[in-house]
Protein backbone atom coordinates (compact mmCIF):
# COMPACT_ATOMS: atom_id res chain seq x y z
CA UNK A 1 0.00 0.00 0.00
CA UNK A 2 1.23 3.27 -1.26
CA UNK A 3 1.27 6.52 1.20
CA UNK A 4 -0.39 9.56 -0.16
CA UNK A 5 3.16 11.22 0.71
CA UNK A 6 4.17 9.38 -2.28
CA UNK A 7 2.30 11.32 -4.54
CA UNK A 8 3.71 14.70 -6.43
CA UNK A 9 1.56 17.46 -8.27
CA UNK A 10 3.46 18.42 -11.17
CA UNK A 11 3.54 21.12 -13.93
CA UNK A 12 5.71 23.05 -16.54
CA UNK A 13 5.10 26.56 -17.09
CA UNK A 14 5.65 28.15 -20.41
CA UNK A 15 4.14 30.77 -22.63
CA UNK A 16 2.63 30.35 -26.04
CA UNK A 17 2.86 33.02 -28.74
CA UNK A 18 1.94 33.28 -32.06
CA UNK A 19 4.68 31.17 -33.39
CA UNK A 20 4.03 28.33 -30.59
CA UNK A 21 6.67 28.50 -27.76
CA UNK A 22 7.11 31.69 -26.86
CA UNK A 23 9.57 31.54 -23.46
CA UNK A 24 10.05 28.66 -20.98
CA UNK A 25 12.95 27.51 -19.08
CA UNK A 26 15.32 26.38 -22.08
CA UNK A 27 14.83 30.17 -23.33
CA UNK A 28 15.18 31.86 -19.78
CA UNK A 29 18.79 29.09 -19.39
CA UNK A 30 19.48 31.04 -22.69
CA UNK A 31 18.80 33.76 -22.22
CA UNK A 32 20.70 34.10 -18.85
CA UNK A 33 24.01 32.20 -20.75
CA UNK A 34 23.98 34.80 -23.20
CA UNK A 35 24.11 37.27 -20.19
CA UNK A 36 26.79 35.94 -18.71
CA UNK A 37 29.10 34.93 -21.99
CA UNK A 38 28.09 37.67 -23.62
CA UNK A 39 27.90 35.59 -26.82
CA UNK A 40 25.54 33.25 -28.21
CA UNK A 41 28.01 30.51 -28.99
CA UNK A 42 29.45 30.28 -25.78
CA UNK A 43 25.77 30.34 -24.19
CA UNK A 44 24.88 27.43 -26.48
CA UNK A 45 28.61 25.39 -25.85
CA UNK A 46 27.52 25.36 -21.66
CA UNK A 47 23.78 24.16 -22.15
CA UNK A 48 24.94 21.83 -24.31
CA UNK A 49 22.95 23.10 -27.29
CA UNK A 50 23.86 23.07 -30.78
CA UNK A 51 24.89 27.02 -32.31
CA UNK A 52 22.08 26.45 -34.95
CA UNK A 53 19.31 25.34 -32.42
CA UNK A 54 20.49 28.29 -29.91
CA UNK A 55 20.04 31.08 -32.97
CA UNK A 56 16.90 29.52 -34.01
CA UNK A 57 15.49 30.37 -30.15
CA UNK A 58 16.90 33.32 -30.10
CA UNK A 59 15.77 34.49 -33.45
CA UNK A 60 11.90 33.04 -32.17
CA UNK A 61 11.73 35.01 -29.00
CA UNK A 62 12.80 38.21 -30.88
CA UNK A 63 10.28 38.09 -33.84
CA UNK A 64 7.40 37.27 -31.21
CA UNK A 65 7.96 40.02 -28.72
CA UNK A 66 7.33 43.96 -29.37
CA UNK A 67 11.23 44.44 -28.62
CA UNK A 68 14.25 42.09 -29.01
CA UNK A 69 15.49 40.02 -26.40
CA UNK A 70 18.83 39.62 -27.85
CA UNK A 71 20.87 42.11 -29.83
CA UNK A 72 23.53 40.87 -31.69
CA UNK A 73 26.58 42.64 -32.58
CA UNK A 74 28.66 41.64 -35.98
CA UNK A 75 32.19 40.58 -35.60
CA UNK A 76 34.73 42.63 -37.10
CA UNK A 77 38.15 44.03 -35.42
CA UNK A 78 37.19 44.19 -31.78
CA UNK A 79 35.15 40.40 -32.04
CA UNK A 80 31.37 40.21 -32.15
CA UNK A 81 29.13 39.38 -29.46
CA UNK A 82 25.23 39.42 -28.18
CA UNK A 83 24.22 40.48 -25.05
CA UNK A 84 20.48 40.39 -23.26
CA UNK A 85 18.52 43.50 -23.64
CA UNK A 86 16.19 45.56 -21.32
CA UNK A 87 13.37 44.13 -22.26
CA UNK A 88 15.27 40.25 -22.21
CA UNK A 89 16.12 41.08 -18.51
CA UNK A 90 12.52 42.16 -17.68
CA UNK A 91 11.15 38.51 -19.51
CA UNK A 92 13.62 36.37 -17.37
CA UNK A 93 12.45 38.35 -14.38
CA UNK A 94 8.71 37.91 -14.81
CA UNK A 95 9.61 34.05 -16.28
CA UNK A 96 11.27 33.31 -12.97
CA UNK A 97 7.75 35.05 -11.04
CA UNK A 98 5.59 33.64 -13.09
CA UNK A 99 7.64 29.74 -12.13
CA UNK A 100 7.44 31.13 -8.51
CA UNK A 101 3.99 31.61 -7.91
CA UNK A 102 3.50 28.24 -10.29
CA UNK A 103 5.57 26.84 -7.61
CA UNK A 104 3.03 27.61 -4.70
CA UNK A 105 0.06 26.86 -6.78
CA UNK A 106 1.29 22.96 -7.41
CA UNK A 107 2.49 22.96 -3.28
CA UNK A 108 -0.96 23.97 -2.09
CA UNK A 109 -2.63 21.37 -4.79
CA UNK A 110 -0.45 18.45 -3.38
CA UNK A 111 -2.01 19.33 0.25
CA UNK A 112 -5.29 18.61 -0.91
CA UNK A 113 -4.32 14.91 -2.25
CA UNK A 114 -5.95 12.87 0.04
CA UNK A 115 -6.65 9.97 -2.07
Amino acid sequence: MHNVSDRTVRGHIWIDGPEGVFIGWGRVSLLEEIHKYGSITRAAKSLGMAYRHAWDLVDSMNHQSKKPFVEVVAGGKGGGGAHVTEEGKKAIRLFRQFAKDFKVFLDREQKKLRF
